[in-house]
């Protein structure tokens, strides 16, 4: 199941540029105000788009997606 989500273009920008620099450095680091209010905004967007969070097996739901995203078994994908 696919989930839409809405940022404005500043938003937009601002995460575009936190997601490539975490790319190109492997370090997560807010550099500016700005991305940290991004990531808020974009966390209230997924928390009214995700109804799993108030599933009692949260937990393994979420276990669940990681293991799809990121096999624990390279080879399985």
């Amino acid at each position: 199941m696919a989930t839409t989500i809405e940022l404005d273009s500043d938003e937009a920008l601002v995460l575009l540029d936190f997601a490539l620099r975490f790319a190109e450095t492997d370090e997560l680091k807010i550099l500016h105000r700005a991305e940290k209010v991004a990531l808020w905004n974009f966390g209230c967007l997924l928390e009214k788009q995700s109804l799993e969070l108030f599933d009692e097996a949260y937990r393994e739901l979420l276990d669940a997606a990681r293991e799809r995203l990121a096999p624990s078994d390279p080879d399985a994908t």
